[in-house]
């Protein structure tokens, strides 16, 4: 049997066990994974169910335009929605969101607005205010507005939750979810709270977002909001979609933990999610202490990793951001500190610099003069002049000496050394603090990654 089109198989993704992740906690987890929805995020549900609404209201006419804010996820629902409706999208989001969510847009038919992150919701430049204001503008369009817009929970409460009831058989304990337009956890913990009012709702924030102030105080605190770069929850406002009595607890999570978690259930798991992903799992690993063995945890995974692959999953980016403990040159070198190099001069012999290669077992030499490399031997290059002409041990080495080393700074990460050495660089230097010159070789780099 087939199905009519691609909206057909929104819903009903699986929930899957967590194993090697979850290991340390008390409890059984599972991830409702929901980037197996087309657009491969769990916004497809509610997008479906916003653009339904607005077509039973009257207000999303034929050919007319869906105007949203969307950090991505979102507007790959609508759009989806609106290749096989027939309607157009112009759809806004901010400079903090990955490129690749933004290309994705693209691909799929819609028109894409950047406005800049760090401004006020109500200011007139961010992506609300854009997305407001081209609602009114542009003719026979609508404005989504997935904030405030009532179908978003709505989607959950129908779908989500009757789902997770399901697939748990009634057993579920706990549901934890990174907490942003308010849709997903609201609409679920509404629809489980009913089947069972002792389930206990967690909702996982960031740090740089008010509403977990909010939730505890009632109290909208703008001291609370300064840049953060996770994506897709956290809010500088609280969206009417929020119905803050069905959740029983916030927990706030770093930038740095959230992403690392990504990628840990990646490597771990086979579960290639994004960074509320590994926010959401982070914030249940914070709040194991109050787990116990008869509990059964649902945590949601909302999208797909290849939204943030130039983010969290490119190592450079996560280095820039401090996010990743990287062994340096510093690190390799470190029992080191206060050996002398071994080094030759232009003017010593083949010979001298062969017997150094002997006597500690090394294959590459520097060769220095008043301070400074200006060549370098290593053992492959000699043994094949050796080997063509043996009394070329008497020469100098000034005659044979290859080019000299490429110097770096001595936090240099180990990845970026590994790109130095090569066939034609057999060896990095690098000074230390006191000045004096340190040696890695291909070797070096293989054995400290292989720790």
């Amino acid at each position: 049997m087939w199905l009519n089109n691609i909206l057909e198989t929104i819903g009903n993704t699986p929930l899957i066990k967590l194993n090697k992740v979850a290991k340390e906690l008390p409890c059984t987890v599972l991830a409702k994974v929901d980037y197996f929805n087309p657009g491969n995020s769990i916004k497809d549900r509610m997008a479906l169910k916003m653009v339904e609404v607005a077509e039973q209201e009257g207000r999303l006419k034929p050919g007319g335009t869906i105007i949203e804010g969307t950090s991505g996820n979102t507007g790959m629902g609508l759009a989806l929605a609106a290749c096989v409706k027939g309607y157009k999208c112009i759809f806004v989001t901010t400079d903090k969101q990955s490129k690749e969510k933004a290309d994705i847009l693209k691909a799929v038919g819609a028109e894409v607005i950047v406005c800049p992150t760090n401004v006020l919701p109500e200011d007139p430049r961010s992506y609300y205010s854009v997305a407001k204001r081209l609602g009114k503008e542009v003719p026979n369009s609508v404005y989504m507005n997935q904030y405030d817009n009532l179908a978003n929970r709505q989607a959950h409460y129908e779908s989500t939750g009757p789902e997770i009831w399901q697939q748990t058989e009634g057993k579920i304990t706990h549901l934890v979810c990174t907490a942003g337009t308010g849709g997903t956890i609201t609409g679920t913990a509404m629809y489980l709270k009913e089947q069972n009012p002792n389930i206990k709702i967690w909702a996982i924030d960031v740090y740089g977002s008010l509403l977990t102030k909010y939730y505890r105080t009632g109290e909208i605190d703008m001291n609370q909001v300064h840049p953060y770069i996770s994506e897709g929850f956290g809010e500088d406002f609280v969206p009417q979609n929020y119905d803050m009595s069905v959740i029983d607890y916030f927990e706030q999570v770093t930038d740095k933990d959230g992403a690392i978690m990504a990628r840990r259930l990646a490597k771990e798991e086979g579960l290639f999610c994004g960074y509320s992903a590994g926010s959401c799992l982070q914030g249940l690993m914070q709040l194991k202490a109050s787990l116990t063995p008869n509990d059964l945890v649902v945590c949601i995974l909302h999208d797909h990793g290849s939204r943030y692959v130039g983010k969290i999953y490119n190592d450079q980016w996560m280095m820039e951001r401090g996010f990743l403990e990287v062994k340096t040159f510093k690190d390799i070198v470190s029992g080191r500190i206060g050996k002398k190099l071994i080094t030759v001069e232009p003017a010593h012999t083949v010979a001298h610099a062969v017997e150094l290669m002997k006597k500690y077992d090394i294959e590459q030499i520097p060769v220095m003069l008043n301070g400074n490399m200006v060549g370098a031997l290593s053992e492959g290059g000699l043994f094949q002049k050796i080997f063509s002409n043996p009394e070329i041990k008497n020469a100098l080495v000034e005659t044979v000496m290859e080019h000299p080393y490429p110097i770096v700074d001595f936090e240099t990460p180990v990845e970026r050394l590994g790109s130095l050495i090569n066939k034609e660089n057999g060896a990095v230097l690098a000074k230390d603090e006191t000045g004096h010159f340190h040696i890695v070789t291909k070797y070096d780099v293989i054995q400290s990654l292989a720790k």
